[in-house]
């Protein structure tokens, strides 16, 4: 039976903890060929670096053949129903990686293809993103149970897989939103059972400051995402008291880590020159994308 990763809630904690200790064997220089003979198709219909460069790298370096297809090429629900994209693909691919607006299209791509789906980001969540951040916090904090995450912006998709990755394997969990910003009240849900399973903490925090102190990791994103143009003056005068500073940082743990999932606007949602500060670890971040996505592949494609 195939099995799509279209969310976090997808996985359980013990599988989290499988794709965790299989990407540092390869990162660590483990190679192996086990998806020889197999292809992936990328379909994104928005723009890309990391998410598309690590996936078709690690195809290639496991053994198997990447195809990217971009948006003017295929036209989801435009030029032909998504249900028919999904089925044409199966008969080609033995996976789907896809990258969309709107997370009905994934859902429905998934419910149509017969080979499995998986979510590279839509407007509810990032989960490939997530998994690699709980990797970066893994390999430099060796652990995760017990730390505290802190979020300063937007309760966006990169939030709810955070927030949802967080609960489901035992980290605390603070956030700071502007009013009408926060996260949704359905992943508010399904996050507070995972905590009343694993022992997370949540804190709805009202300033970044109370979010903040103390915290092991902090964690920001851009304040206007893919689809958001219009709403830039806007969205720039709400966030403008959630940019992460030096100073903010400082009210962290000793030890903090500063992460971004990137593309980064500096001198927006950052300060000009955070991603040089020692603390940051927003490029590490970056490079174990390629890192999870094997460990990813491997257990989506050979199940």
């Amino acid at each position: 039976m195939k099995k799509d990763l279209l969310s976090i809630c997808d996985l359980d904690r013990g599988e989290v903890d499988r794709l965790i200790e299989q990407a540092l064997l390869m990162k660590q220089g483990r190679r192996e060929n086990s998806l020889s003979g197999m292809a992936l198709a990328l379909l994104f219909e928005k723009p890309s670096l990391r998410t598309k460069v690590s996936f078709d790298l690690a195809m290639h370096q496991m053994g198997g053949h990447a195809v990217y297809l971009a948006p003017d090429e295929v036209g989801m629900g435009r030029r032909e129903p998504v249900s028919d994209v999904a089925r044409v693909l199966s008969r080609y691919f033995d996976g789907i990686v896809a990258r969309t607006f709107y997370h009905g299209t994934l859902s429905t791509l998934a419910e149509y293809s017969s080979v499995p789906v998986i979510n590279a980001l839509s407007d509810l969540e990032h989960p490939c993103q997530a998994l690699s951040d709980l990797l970066t916090i893994y390999e430099k904090k060796s652990k995760l149970s017990g730390l505290t995450v802190a979020f300063v912006g937007d309760g966006n998709n990169v939030a709810n897989s955070l927030f949802l990755a967080a609960t489901l394997t035992g980290m605390n969990f603070r956030i700071a939103s502007p009013s009408g910003y926060e996260i949704g009240q359905g992943i508010l849900k399904r996050g507070r059972e995972f905590a009343a399973s694993s022992g997370s903490q949540i804190e709805l925090a009202d300033a970044p400051e109370e979010a903040v102190k103390g915290a092991d990791v902090v964690y920001t994103d851009v304040w206007i995402s893919m689809g958001q143009e219009a709403e830039v003056d806007r969205r720039r005068e709400i966030f403008s008291g959630y940019r992460v500073e030096e100073k903010l940082l400082d009210l962290a743990a000793a030890d903090v880590l500063f992460m971004h999932p990137l593309p980064a606007h500096h001198g927006e949602e950052i300060s000009d020159n955070l991603l040089e500060d020692s603390r940051s670890v927003v490029f590490d971040q970056a490079e174990n994308r390629l890192h999870l996505q094997k460990s990813l592949l491997a257990r989506v494609l050979l199940r």
